[in-house]
């Protein structure tokens, strides 16, 4: 049975007309509509942390100021248990020890709260005492190591947040089985930090300063010279620590991460320090209506990316935005660009990153996402000519960031070069699969010193890339996941990535030999991965979601005519279409899936995610149809 031709065309009608529609309101209130925000599930997680920080908080100061917030981040926390007894990340994700051990932990506070709930505090134990084989410190410490290994950047708080709760009992006891983090070493200049060898990944300095703090303070070291040294440097990493704090007061716009400062202050008589009364305000500026916190508080830049250039997917024009909206919505992507070295992880200016909240931190997905709606916001000739100035600027300055983001291996890690040790500074494939698009979207547009530079980084990532192909012909992202797949990996996402990327000819004008073969590979594990209804998850073991099999028709359809030997794409990309379009309602419904990876393998679902990739989809295959010449006649059957 073909493509019904009016089917795909009402479909995408419907879902972008309600993308268009999610849109903000212009900032200057002018007619038509601004960028998009989007919405984060709310998490477990972050509740919890925050619920424990503003009790330790209220506690240190001897006031009630947060005691509504707890009540009712605690009674969602309640409504929100899993049938087994734990909690997962989001209301939609499976129990697992990391969430279930804290929301435990945040119900142990406040003794009046852990009372009226005690039959929820009894299920977590029994779901805890399961999994860990018994309920104390040392067996929960190692049932949590196991599942972070040795990055200690999320282990650590969790053990923590432990501790301060009163879960492991009082004293030096409670602390025993915690990992001393080095606060200390804060005090070098940052750019050392990648030759320290420190136990938490580039973005977890705040963790490392006050969480390192309240080890030492509730158990410092018999050691004293390290006693004396750490002594000696807590007022300056107390200062670094306020110098890399945004405006907001969240720390990445995260409430785990900014709980878990504010909890560490609270408990060492910081109570009253700058840092613990920004982060405060912070959580109470970002709770939710119905009492939690979600993981982070937006993807404003990453969703607006995504938007655009799913609107223009397939080499569409945006005529669905009017030139108005194009203008200022470049303007206002081009405001997001960070224009100075940046105090967290010292990132160079040119980069762009996830939000346009001042806690947001350049990185290498959403710049090249930001270099590549730009592309398509431009309305002059952009073919070797970039007739603004502003944006000729902003184009070399985000290309030359990712330039020199580009680590040995010819990879691109997420926030800094060099790291490489844990898992989230690694180069990753779907990263680098990214900034190869958005290195040639420009490369015509540079001046001759940058482009070669680019010639050679590009050749540099390809041979990454080919490195880093499983066996199976799959590549694994380092940003998303699924529950349901194995090892909960989604070699879907970003094989589906890296596909979209192989048509981009290496130096010599060319798809080598080898590129050519791992595009191959990788379309031999795409096909037969496709589930019997006709979508995707995130391999061949999950069930279908509406993200994971839009991203896999966006790729095949985009590498249409570049099988080399594979067979069964056609057929493969009409299952897919016909699957989102009676899943969609027509591209009415999106039920977002929890596919996203948060920092520390923390899942989320974005409200926005399916909706955007259903229309670059949709508009791929649209284009294809129409580019065949087929009507709505002759595609009916």
């Amino acid at each position: 049975m073909a493509l019904d031709f009016n089917a795909v065309e009402q479909t995408l009608r419907a879902a972008r007309a309600e993308l268009l529609a999610a849109r903000t309101q212009s900032v200057d209130r002018r007619p038509g509509y601004g960028h998009w925000v989007g919405e984060l599930s709310s998490s477990a997680l972050s509740t919890a942390t925050a619920v424990c920080a503003l009790q330790l908080l209220d506690r240190a100061t001897g006031s009630e100021v947060s005691a509504g917030l707890v009540r009712n981040g605690v009674t969602w926390l309640v409504d929100n248990i899993n049938a087994d007894g734990g909690w997962g990340d989001t209301v939609d994700s499976p129990s697992n020890i990391s969430t279930t051990a804290l929301c435990w932990a945040a119900l142990g506070v406040n003794h009046h709260l852990a009372k009226a709930h005690h039959t929820t505090v009894e299920q977590a134990q029994d779901w805890l005492a399961q999994r860990a084989g018994r309920l104390n410190a040392e067996h929960l410490a190692e049932a949590i190591d196991a599942v972070y290994g040795e990055d200690r950047t999320f282990s650590v708080p969790i053990l923590t947040m432990c501790a301060l709760a009163g879960r492991f009992g009082k004293g030096r006891q409670a602390w025993s089985r915690m990992t001393q983090l080095p606060f200390e070493l804060a005090v070098f200049p940052r750019g050392w930090f990648h030759r320290l060898g420190l136990p938490v990944v580039s973005y977890a300095l705040p963790a490392l300063i006050a969480i390192g703090q309240a080890r030492h303070h509730h158990s410092p070291t018999r050691n004293p010279i390290m006693r004396w040294i750490r002594h000696l440097t807590r007022a300056r990493t107390l200062n670094v620590l306020q110098s890399v704090q945004p405006q907001s007061g969240g720390f990445l716009e995260a409430a785990p991460l900014t709980s878990f400062v504010l909890m560490s202050l609270a408990s060492i008589g910081e109570a009253d320090h700058q840092a613990a009364r920004k982060a405060a305000a912070f959580l109470a500026d970002s709770v939710r209506e119905d009492g939690s916190w979600p993981i982070d508080t937006n993807l404003a830049t990453w969703v607006t990316t995504l938007s655009i250039n799913a609107l223009a997917a397939g080499n569409s024009s945006l005529d669905a935005v009017p030139e108005e909206e194009r203008s200022r919505l470049r303007d206002w992507l081009l405001d997001q660009q960070h224009l100075k070295r940046h105090p967290y992880t010292y990132a160079a200016p040119g980069g762009w990153a996830w939000t346009n909240l001042s806690g947001g931190v350049p990185d290498a997905d959403d710049t090249p996402g930001a270099l590549l709606a730009l592309q398509h916001l431009t309305m002059e000739d952009t073919f070797g000519n970039i007739a603004d100035e502003r944006l000729q600027q902003a184009i070399e300055s985000g290309m030359g960031w990712l330039l020199d983001l580009q680590n040995k291996d010819g990879g691109i890690p997420t926030f800094c070069r060099g790291w490489g040790k844990l898992p989230f500074d690694r180069s990753s494939p779907d990263l680098t699969a990214h900034t190869l698009r958005g290195w040639d979207a420009w490369r015509d547009c540079l001046p001759d010193g940058l482009r070669n530079r680019v010639t050679g980084a590009t050749r540099r990532a390809v041979e990454y890339l080919i490195a880093a192909q499983q066996t199976d012909g799959a590549w694994v992202p380092l940003w998303f996941g699924n529950q349901s797949s194995a090892n909960q990996r989604n070699p879907l996402y970003g094989t589906t990535r890296v596909l979209r990327a192989s048509n981009i000819a290496l130096p010599d004008g060319r798809l080598s030999k080898g590129w050519l073969q791992a595009q191959k590979r990788g379309l031999e594990w795409v096909l037969p991965a496709q589930n019997s209804d006709g979508g995707w998850g995130g391999d061949s073991s999950a069930p279908s979601s509406v993200e994971e099999t839009a991203l896999a028709v966006e790729a095949l359809v985009e590498t249409q005519g570049r099988s080399h030997g594979t067979t069964g794409k056609s057929d493969a990309i009409e299952r897919g279409t016909r699957w989102l379009i009676d899943r969609t309602r027509g591209g009415t419904v999106f039920a977002p899936a929890p596919i996203g990876l948060y920092f520390a393998k923390l899942w989320y679902s974005e409200h926005l995610y399916p909706l955007i990739f259903t229309v670059a989809a949709l508009q791929n295959v649209l284009n294809q149809l129409t580019n065949k010449g087929l009507s709505s006649a002759s595609t009916q059957t």
